[in-house]
């Protein structure tokens, strides 16, 4: 048995292809939408890819189950309590997969959604009774456990889910042998949990040690803990949850309908009729000169995070781009069931007339500013751990993903400034100030890891241990 791991480090997603050497017959794990690269490694190792499974309906991708059915006819296994609309085979515990000297065997591990699996491996030519690896889906991370209150608001509620899951750890996956590989479906960056450590795999002796969910505890105390101070959830993860149940095309189709280029008069007419233009140059281009009431998320960065969190769903979308990479940018749009893509700005930034500019400042010169009385409005939008790790003396904190509804909190007479940790962030939140008609703005150069550089003054919260984020 080979076992490859796929790791996509902008959605901290693992997926994994799992090979039988003797029969090259393959299956496919919590496939990423765009499926290429496991077309590519099975045709490398001569195999052919029979079976799609997930773990669970994932809440922060599109998965590519649909394509690997179209693409190669395979057959798609989902968890027992799975209702989709097409076509699958249901999974329950004790049921089994084999193909050659591979056998998949199914523990029901419900908790971060009700119809979550873990799918056990043992490799039949070497040890048919000790099993090699357990793909943990969301249940089980390294250093963390999945988050039980993605679906409070469809009819679970995350009490009832945090109790599955404390089952689902105890009553299973801790009764495996602690040699047993761990291959999750996230790492560090998802926001489908509050701690997961930066490795992509682990072991289960190694996660009964050391991870803070599986110490000794009742289940009621469990329960208080894994929902403790959860991660913000993006408005995309509903929708993504509900579009891995539908009967959907496929990311080529939804490609096929977003590579078309657009001429400058055409991006204002589809904007002033709602649509969203996206602008996915770094925040120093942005800056120079964009379209303006553009958002701006660059693509080199958290992307489909933050386009997911700042856009909704169902919106119209136009991608601005450096020449070259606007298929990029709707493919990863596409990662996560933004496929409203109408088209992107031919040419590019360079296209229009009228760009307007974002003013930037240097941190050493925003310090010197801020030591008097009259100094700008400091607006940090950093989520709070890691605000609490060090900021700006009588900085306000509105973490992004709150700035649309929480825009009354900004000053419209006062110079502003926007920080976030690099200066990704805080170019996102000036672009969507800037929309909304603030004009004395300005985007802090390298952010809080410039501020720290220069050894400018930081307050820090009492016993805080800091936080982290991409970008």
């Amino acid at each position: 048995m080979k076992i490859e791991q796929f790791y996509l480090q902008c959605l901290a997603h693992a997926s994994y292809l799992i090979i039988d050497e003797r029969t090259k017959r393959a299956a496919v794990v919590d496939p990423q939408r765009d499926i290429e690269q496991y077309l590519e490694a099975a045709e490398v190792a001569g195999a052919k890819i029979e079976s799609v499974l997930l773990t669970h309906f994932h809440a922060d991708f599109i998965a590519g189950h649909l394509e690997l059915r179209d693409r190669l006819g395979a057959r798609i296994y989902l968890g027992a309590r799975a209702d989709a609309e097409y076509d699958f085979e249901r999974l329950a515990d004790g049921d089994v997969l084999e193909f050659g000297d591979v056998k998949l065997s199914i523990l029901e591990t419900p908790g971060h959604t009700p119809e979550g699996i873990t799918i056990v491996a043992y490799d039949l030519g070497e040890d048919p009774e000790t099993p090699v690896a357990a793909f943990t889906g969301d249940t089980l991370f390294v250093g963390d456990v999945g988050r039980p209150d993605l679906l409070a608001s469809v009819g679970v509620t995350a009490d009832e889910l945090a109790g599955w899951l404390y089952d689902s750890l105890h009553g299973k996956l801790m009764k495996l042998p602690d040699e047993t590989l761990v291959y999750p479906a996230h790492g560090a960056g998802s926001l489908c949990g509050k701690n997961l450590g930066k490795e992509t795999f682990s072991t289960i002796g190694e996660q009964r040690r050391g991870n803070y969910a599986l110490q000794p505890m009742s289940k009621d105390e469990f329960k208080a803990l894994v929902t403790a101070e959860q991660p913000m959830q993006p408005q995309y993860f509903l929708h993504d949850a509900v579009l891995n149940k539908k009967e959907r095309p496929t990311l080529d189709a939804s490609l096929a309908e977003s590579l078309d280029g657009l001429s400058l008069q055409r991006v204002r007419e589809l904007q002033a009729e709602g649509a969203v233009v996206i602008d996915v140059r770094d925040a120093a281009a942005f800056a120079a000169g964009h379209l303006p009431g553009s958002l701006n998320v660059g693509l080199d960065g958290s992307f489909a995070t933050w386009a997911g969190t700042l856009v909704k769903p169902d919106a119209r979308i136009v991608v601005v781009a450096e020449p070259g990479r606007e298929r990029e940018a709707a493919m990863r749009l596409g990662r996560i069931g933004l496929d409203g893509v109408e088209g992107f700005l031919e040419g590019g930034a360079a296209s229009i007339d009228g760009a307007q500019p974002l003013a930037t400042v240097e941190p050493a010169a925003l310090g010197e500013e801020l030591e008097g009385s009259d100094g700008p409005f400091v607006l940090d939008v950093r989520n709070a751990p890691e605000r609490d790790g060090g900021h700006i003396d009588r900085s306000v904190n509105v973490p992004l993903g709150q700035l649309q509804s929480r825009l009354d909190e900004v000053p419209g007479d006062r110079d502003v400034a926007v920080v976030c940790r690099s200066g990704y962030r805080s170019s996102a939140a000036a672009s969507i100030l800037q929309a909304a008609g603030h004009t004395r703005l300005r985007n802090v150069t390298g952010g809080m890891d410039a501020w720290t550089a220069a050894a400018l003054p930081m307050n820090v919260a009492a016993g805080a241990a800091g936080g982290s984020c991409s970008a």
